[in-house]
């Protein structure tokens, strides 16, 4: 009888499994057995002993056949989904064979691992040492040997048929062309499976041009190309649906899935066949009525593999249920209208969450889940944010100068590499800005000033902020403002130290409103797709700002010397470099270039081409900054050097990149002239301003200035915080966007009452100080190399010892720091931005319009949306990106000044424009996180 008689109880027992376990929990388990022949043919020795003790989910080797040799594989499967199974062979031996082996005695078998047992996993090894006779090991080579047989087993997740599209279009195409056999009477594997593939090769609308059904036949046995003698002949490749409990693992043993892979196909096939009755194939198959056999050729895009397919149908035939109802349908249409109603109830199904053992929500790990719309009462608590913030982390407070250093797991050498990559990472972009400033303010704020309001503020925000890893910073735009207010003091006559701290007392009073309000929450309404927007925008103009102030270089120093300044500047504007975010910045970098005086014709050069060489070795110290500094990087995914050493230079690449090329430039080359940042010694570095100079118009003025200015803060400070916290980084201690706005408040008032260059929070710096800090480990799928953060350490020793060392640097000034060139600093700019987009899911969308699709990697929305769909998204960002770039990067300064409302502006484009092209489910999940 069949699985609807009295034979469905045995559909799930298993011999060494006993009843009356706790509820059991079903997977889909996919077996790869591969035969392979020992290199040295020896006879092997029995060992005997008793396998560890059966944990939940241990499975158990199955045979779909028979064959001499018995495989008996301890393996158990951890919770996280993954099975590790290392087996031995014990094979059943003659009289004779026996009598040989023991006279081997002890020596031929000189090492025996036992079991090795841990928390999540257990392994099992048997290492065996043979040391046979020429004369014996030709002995052992008659036709009864044994062979190898290698088995892996790998846990496969059940298809999500509501998130992933590719399980409705698997079964779309199965029934636009189905190959069903209802009613099989053969009884034999290999006789339904030639059945199979007879089916399939005589189809009518089969496009395979050479359908081997022999060759198809040899490939799903594993006894393909083995010897004659010993051969074993088991299927290679399986699903099956397993039941865990905490006995053991029992087997769904009333169907099977069959995948194969063949580089003659040209197209995928699926075969599924009903047999009249059970057939007993050996164990874990004892009473097979359903097989599914999966054809597909091996480039295929990774959701379209013959897994995929397989785990779409293996997941359909899980239930019980609905395979009584295949078992009831006279006709192949009844059999289709059967499939397509358990899809309906896989996808009605899998709309509910699924409930863990305490209650979790385990969807939730996989599924983005929305924020709960904001209401007028979340902001009405005056200061519950911040209160909320400092009852979180200030419990843990201790514990972040304490962790790493005291206790188990200490990480010295890990905060020294990172203090000194965060030092060189904040000093040199404070001297670039430092030096633009003080080009735009006619020395009043100056290198000294910027340098000393950078390690202030870093200083305070390290010891009090409840976020530490975020990294504060003097920006671009912030520069911008700077320039602006001066020219409005030119204009007007005002003084620029007084207008100068009242704009940056309003901007702390309108940040100290957004604080005590809880205005921090509106940043629930940035999605992944917004933010990622906004941070290739800043990484972009990180690559432009160096690109542009090389290109000004050349033209100052190599085609200004032809005598042609119109073919330079054309070029320039050709590029459409002259609209950077940063244009004043390089204009000051490069209008304080040491020029190529004519006595230094008189070194060697031509001179009617003065200044050549200062151009092309520029070129070379940026991009050779740029090649070292990523190519250490890269180096902990080298196999060279130890480990340890292999980190500790991927930590220490910048800092070796910096100080190497500007050796190299100050010392190698110094017959050549460089160009170096703009330096004037301050007369005061502490000059409180005269806040009652202005009148009430002015401190008006100021105060719309400030107001625009708050939104900058409001903006940058929360989304990088944002991207610091993000959950893939795995920070536990928690976050602070109150208490750190409001803190940075603070300390902006006093950098504008001192008129020191303001500070926030700066990208690309954060989401990298919290990477250096982070134990990162790397896991394969599908061929794809993936990174994971394992844990971070959370400290603020790290931002502490940086913003230390920048203000020590002080006293550096003007020399040794004036040796470091501007093409260092550019090639600063470069490596900062190439770093950056490592895991940018807008930058990788835009790199699979050229890609293959076989090369497509099986992330969550690769799975869960079209690909048309994902291309129409990333296009729908570029624009976004565009627009953006179109105010940031504007001529017009006070056009730049409301490029804070156009970031705002992203959210009613996310929330009520892109719905309107894609539908918001596909929205949902290229936004979500897994």
């Amino acid at each position: 009888m069949g699985v609807d008689g009295p034979r469905d109880r045995c559909e799930s027992e298993r011999r060494d499994v006993p009843a009356g376990g706790p509820p059991p929990r079903a997977w889909a388990w996919q077996r790869n057995s591969e035969r392979r022949r020992p290199e040295r043919p020896a006879t092997p020795r029995t060992v005997e002993g008793q396998a560890p003790s059966l944990q939940p989910w241990l499975p158990v080797p199955r045979n779909t056949a028979h064959q001499p040799c018995q495989e008996y594989s301890p393996s158990i499967m951890s919770q996280n989904g993954y099975l590790e199974d290392v087996g031995y062979l014990k094979c059943d031996m003659d009289d004779a064979s026996e009598t040989r082996e023991e006279s081997l005695g002890d020596e031929a078998f000189d090492t025996v691992n036992s079991s090795i047992v841990s928390g999540e996993s257990v392994r099992f090894f048997v290492n065996v040492n043979l040391e046979v006779q020429p004369s014996q090991a030709a002995e052992s080579d008659s036709p009864g040997g044994c062979g190898l047989l290698h088995t892996s087993r790998k846990y496969l997740k059940l298809k999500n048929f509501e998130l992933e599209i590719r399980a409705h279009r698997d079964l779309d195409g199965f029934l636009a062309r189905a190959s069903i056999i209802l009613n099989e009477t053969a009884t034999s594997l290999d006789d339904v499976l030639r059945a199979m593939l007879c089916r399939l090769a005589h189809d009518p609308n089969n496009t395979e041009p050479d359908c081997n059904v022999d060759l198809f036949m040899a490939m799903l046995f594993t006894d393909a190309g083995a010897p004659t003698e010993g051969k074993a002949h088991l299927l290679s490749d399986t699903i099956q649906g397993v039941t865990a409990t905490v006995t053991g693992v029992q087997y769904q043993q009333s169907w099977i899935c069959i995948i194969c892979t063949s580089k003659a196909l040209l197209k995928r096939h699926v075969c599924i066949s009903r047999l009249v009755r059970p057939q007993n194939w050996g164990e874990n198959s004892c009473e097979v009525r359903f097989v599914i056999l999966v054809l597909a050729p091996p480039k295929m895009k990774s959701t379209k593999t013959a897994t995929e397919v397989g785990r779409t149908f293996a997941t359909m035939f899980l239930d019980i249920t609905f395979r009584q109802k295949l078992l009831n349908t006279r006709t192949e249409e009844e059999f289709k209208e059967a499939l397509v109603h358990q899809r309906q109830l896989l996808t009605m199904v899998s709309q509910y969450p699924t409930l863990g053992p305490k209650g979790y929500n385990m969807n939730s790990i996989c599924v983005h889940r929305s924020p709960q719309p904001l209401k007028h009462k979340d902001f009405l608590p005056v200061g519950k944010g911040i209160r909320e913030d400092i009852a979180r982390r200030f419990p843990v407070y201790p514990l972040d100068f304490t962790d790493g250093i005291i206790g188990k797991n200490k990480a010295v050498g890990k905060y020294i590499t990172t203090t000194l990559f965060l030092y060189f990472a904040c000093l040199l972009p404070t001297i670039a800005f430092g030096s633009l400033n003080d080009e735009n303010t006619n020395g009043a704020i100056d290198v000294q000033k910027t340098i000393a309001g950078q390690s202030i503020g870093g200083l305070l925000y390290a010891l009090f902020s409840g976020q530490p890893l975020v990294v504060l910073l003097t920006t671009a735009p912030l520069a911008l403002y700077i320039q602006v207010i001066c020219g409005i003091c030119d204009d007007y006559n005002l003084d620029f130290n007084t207008f100068y701290a009242w704009t940056g007392l309003w901007n702390s009073f309108f940040l100290v409103l957004y604080a005590i309000f809880n205005l921090s929450l509106i940043m629930q309404l940035f999605k992944r797709s917004t933010e990622e927007i906004i941070a290739l925008f800043i990484s972009i103009t990180f690559m432009l700002d160096a690109v542009k102030g090389m290109v000004k270089i050349f033209q100052k120093y190599y085609y200004d010397n032809f005598g042609d300044n119109t073919d330079s500047t054309s070029l320039v504007s050709l590029l459409g470099l002259g609209t950077s975010l940063n244009t004043t910045l390089h204009t000051a970098l490069n209008t304080s270039l040491l020029a190529s005086p004519p006595e230094l014709t008189s070194m060697g050069r031509h001179a009617e081409h003065p200044g050549r060489e200062t151009a092309v070795l520029s070129l070379l110290i940026m991009l050779g900054t740029l090649w070292l500094s990523y190519t250490l990087y890269q180096f902990k995914k080298s196999p060279y050097l130890h480990p340890c050493m292999r980190e500790i230079l991927s930590d220490c690449a910048l800092p070796i990149s910096v100080l190497t090329f500007s050796l190299i430039c100050s010392y190698g080359f110094r017959e050549i002239k460089m160009s170096q940042f703009r330096y004037n010694p301050s007369k005061s570095l502490f000059d409180v301003a005269e806040m009652h100079s202005l009148s009430l118009g002015a401190i008006a003025s100021a105060m719309g200035l400030g107001f625009l200015l708050s939104l900058l803060f409001f903006i940058e400070q929360n989304l990088v915080a944002a991207l610091a916290n993000a959950p893939e980084n795995r920070l536990v201690k928690g976050t602070a966007y109150h208490w750190d706005l409001l803190l940075i408040a603070i300390i902006n008032s006093g950098l504008s009452l001192f008129g020191l260059p303001w500070i926030h929070a700066a990208y690309p710096h954060s989401p990298l100080h919290v990477r250096a800090l982070a134990l990162v480990e790397e896991r394969v799928e599908n061929g794809h190399i993936y990174e994971t953060i394992v844990n971070v350490k959370e400290t603020r020793l790290t931002s502490l010892g940086a913003s230390i060392l920048v203000g020590f640097s002080l006293l550096l000034l003007p020399f040794p720091l004036q040796w470091i060139p501007k093409p260092v600093l550019y090639g600063l700019f470069l490596y900062i931005a190439l770093t950056s987009i490592d895991g940018n899911q807008l930058f990788e969308r835009v790199a699979l319009l050229l890609k293959d699709q076989t090369s497509y990697p099986p992330t969550h929305y690769i799975r869960r949306v079209p690909q048309r769909k994902i291309h129409y998204f990333t296009g729908l960002q570029v624009l976004q990106l565009l627009l953006l770039c179109a105010f940031g990067m504007s001529t017009l300064p006070y056009m730049k000044m409301i490029f804070p409302l156009i970031m705002i502006a992203m959210i009613p484009i996310r929330y009520n424009l892109l719905p309107r092209i894609i539908e918001a489910k596909y929205l949902d999940a290229m936004d979500a996180e897994h």
